[in-house]
């Protein structure tokens, strides 16, 4: 499998011949080299934005029968190529993301399923930004497509293709802009029975993947300020998915000296929430005493 070129400054993009700058923005586009080939003859390019929207301008001028062979190129989610390990660098980084790579038997009999009736219904496979959605919120997204007619599917596929392009494309080329294609979540706590910041304070977040089953994201302490040195997620699309915050007050008001009941009232507090704006800023703050908390969506 070869191996993803380094990020590229746009400057640099902008200088080299049309070759290299092919070479740069492969993959960009999945099996579809001609986007980025018809790109280098529009340099220079203002931001990365204008090179955004310049390769965008092209898939949505191109012919009916271009635009369909850019769909079909994609690989199906899950599927054999998937598990053959055949699939570029890029595809395979992003179906991991989303677990792909870690389905049960029956979660692969599931993809297997949807993949052969999307398949009949529409000729081409399913294309979704996976790095913008948990795997609950794949299947979920790919049952109600299936119930679109075909011309709409292939528009949705299309503005799918042009997503994941944008998340490369700002992964491949440095400027002084970033496409809008990030999201950020971070938490903070106060400690309203001293009335500070609640540092020292142990944070894990798992996204929800079943009835039963949880998947450890990350993990953080608090600062001085009761924040994480840095955003639980950020510099990626938070995917769409439901998610469990646990901060671990007991431990923390228990190291305070702080007269508690044996055992403590409160210990590890859960706070169940759900993501649905990949691109948005979710703040999940704890006010909290030994006796009692609040949450709220913060900015």
């Amino acid at each position: 499998m070869a191996t993803d070129p380094a990020p590229i400054a746009l400057d640099i993009l902008n200088r080299v011949d049309d070759a290299s700058f092919a070479t740069a923005l492969d993959g960009v586009f999945e099996h579809a080299p001609w986007i980025v080939e018809a790109a280098a003859g529009h340099r220079p390019f203002a931001s990365l934005a204008d090179l955004h929207t310049t390769l965008t301008g092209i898939v949505r001028d191109a012919p009916p029968e271009q635009r369909l062979a850019l769909v079909r190129g994609h690989p199906d989610l899950a599927g054999k190529a998937a598990r053959a390990g055949n699939l570029t660098s890029d595809s395979t980084a992003e179906q991991a993301s989303a677990g792909l790579d870690r389905l049960s038997d029956d979660e692969y009999a599931a993809f297997h399923r949807l993949n052969d009736a999307y398949h009949a219904k529409f000729g081409f496979p399913f294309i979704v930004c996976v790095r913008r959605h948990g795997k609950e919120s794949i299947l979920v997204a790919f049952a109600r497509r299936l119930e679109n007619t075909p011309q709409t599917e292939l528009d949705t596929a299309l503005a799918e293709v042009l997503r994941i392009g944008a998340l490369r494309l700002d992964q491949r080329v440095t400027a002084t802009d970033r496409l809008p294609v990030h999201g950020r979540l971070s938490t903070h706590i106060l400690d309203t029975h001293r009335g500070r910041p609640a540092e020292g304070v142990a944070v894990e977040l798992f996204e929800l993947t079943g009835a039963d089953s949880a998947r450890l994201v990350t993990r953080a302490v608090t600062n001085a300020d009761g924040r994480t040195d840095a955003p639980l997620l950020a510099g990626r699309p938070l995917p769409t998915a439901r998610y469990e915050l646990r901060f671990h007050l007991g431990a923390y008001f228990a190291k305070l000296e702080v007269p508690l009941a044996d055992p403590p009232f409160l210990d590890v507090v859960p706070v169940r929430f759900a993501i649905a704006e990949p691109e948005g800023h979710y703040h999940v703050p704890l006010l909290a005493t030994p006796w009692s908390y609040s949450t709220y969506r913060g900015s």
